[in-house]
Parts: C-alpha cells; sequence; structure tokens
C-alpha cells in the first residue's frame, strides 16, 4: 500500500490552518497531538478523539485519525492506568492523531462554520461574533421563513434541531456558530441577528431568546461539528492519496 509522510501532512495542515494565528482553549492543543512511526496508508475523521473512536480508527487499518477535540481536554497526567492503556494502544497500533479545534471552525473553506452556511443555502456569509479580537461565526442576511430553516438545519446535520421561537417567523439575518456557543446569544443579539444558530447552549438562553426577541436553533454540538473534519480528511486524501473514511460516533448532545 502507498505510504504518505507524517511529517508533509502534518506541516500542510499547519499552513492551511494557520494554528499559530488563532487564540483557543489551552486545552486544545491544535496540531499534531499523537506522532506515529511517520507514515500514513489510511486517514480517519471523527469529532472527538477517544478511546472508542481510536479502536473505531484501529479497526479500519487507520493510521492518521483527524479530530475536531483532541485528547487533552480533560487531565491526561499521569500516563497510568487508563491513560497508559490508552497511550498504548495508540502506539502499538502505529495511530497519529492531528487535531484542529477553533482553527477549523474558522476556515473559509473546510471550516465548519463556512460548511454549515453552505448547507444551509445562506447567501454571502460574513464575520460575526467578534470576541476576543477574533470572530466566531458567520452571519447572512438571506431572508428565509423560520420554518424552512428548521428543515434545512434537520437536512444538513441529519438531527432534528431544538428551537426557541423568540423572534420572528421570517429570519431576515442569521447568525451561524457551530458547537457549544449558546452562552454568547447576548453578543449575537448585539451584531443584530434575528435568528442564532449554533451546537448547544444552557437553559437560560430559553428565557433570554424570548427576551430579546432572537430565534435560537440547536442543532447539536456534535452534529454541527461533523462538517470540518469530513472536509479536511477529503482534501488530505486528495492531495497526498491516502484514502479517508469518517467515523461515526455521535454523542446525542
Amino acid at each position: 500500500m502507498p505510504k504518505s509522510s507524517l511529517a508533509a501532512i502534518v506541516k500542510y495542515c499547519d499552513r492551511i490552518l494557520r494554528p499559530e494565528k488563532i487564540h483557543d482553549n489551552e486545552r486544545a492543543v491544535n496540531g499534531l497531538q499523537v506522532q506515529n512511526r511517520g507514515y500514513v496508508t489510511r486517514i480517519a475523521a471523527a469529532v472527538d478523539a477517544s478511546p472508542a473512536t481510536a479502536r473505531l480508527a484501529i479497526a479500519a487499518g487507520v493510521d492518521l485519525l483527524v479530530v475536531h477535540h483532541g485528547l487533552f481536554w480533560s487531565a491526561r497526567q499521569p500516563w497510568t492506568g487508563r491513560n497508559y492503556a490508552l497511550l498504548r494502544l495508540l502506539m502499538e497500533n502505529n495511530l497519529a492523531i492531528y487535531s484542529a479545534h477553533l482553527p477549523l471552525d474558522f476556515h473559509p473553506r473546510l471550516g465548519n462554520n463556512a460548511l454549515l452556511c453552505a448547507a444551509l443555502g445562506l447567501n454571502k456569509p460574513r464575520p460575526f461574533l467578534l470576541m476576543d479580537g477574533q470572530y466566531y461565526g458567520l452571519q447572512s442576511r438571506t431572508p428565509l421563513w423560520r420554518a424552512s430553516l428548521a428543515v434545512r438545519l434537520e437536512r444538513a446535520t441529519g438531527e432534528k434541531p431544538l428551537l426557541i421561537p423568540g423572534g420572528p417567523e421570517n429570519c431576515r439575518r442569521i447568525g451561524v456558530v457551530t458547537g457549544g456557543a449558546g452562552e454568547f446569544l447576548k453578543t449575537a443579539a448585539e451584531e443584530g441577528v434575528d435568528t442564532y444558530v449554533t451546537g448547544e447552549g444552557p437553559h437560560w438562553t430559553y428565557a433570554l431568546a424570548e427576551e430579546l426577541g432572537v430565534n435560537v436553533f440547536y442543532g447539536g454540538h456534535y452534529a454541527t461539528e461533523t462538517f470540518g473534519v469530513k472536509a479536511l480528511a477529503a482534501h488530505l486524501s486528495k492531495k497526498f492519496g491516502p484514502p479517508w473514511s469518517f467515523i461515526d460516533h455521535p454523542t446525542g448532545l
């Protein structure tokens, strides 16, 4: 089976995703998180890096797993017990892990936000939700009935969204931030959207959405973040040659 250089793939990912330019949670550890023996014959994409997705990747003969949420969101020290078992699993099966969190959310072509906007048919999306000196999402002035947007979102993600009908039935300014961005609802409203699409949010956002007069769609944290890893893995496959697959391990959240 043809082999591609892990170092070349990682260098390319770092160049197009520019993780050093993006302020992210320190636990995200964007980039190569686990090295293998230096080659790649098969790529898999998954939303989350975990023992479960690692085992599924290994069963599929994968040696590079591309993920959105990496291994280090929870403490991984010391390397004993379950942590040692995970490390041994990865080492013995030559499985490298590359993680891209906000860099993959933000990417204009391969990113979760851009791809979800495209799947929803939103026109000319532009930067949205400015915080910490960077834009976390995209917004579009696309007139769309709220019921139609619900249908499009379910079709795009495969999951029925939760709707907070706090705003107009005819949506005119729609903001999109994939993942768990419900807590930023007030900031989204201040930027002028009448409809806010994200993955999940806290309970108190229901009352706040009604108070602010904004529709909120919660499409699922997992479901709204499958787009980027699929696109990145497909792009790497096309450029470097190894076949790719998607490991679907939904959380229901």
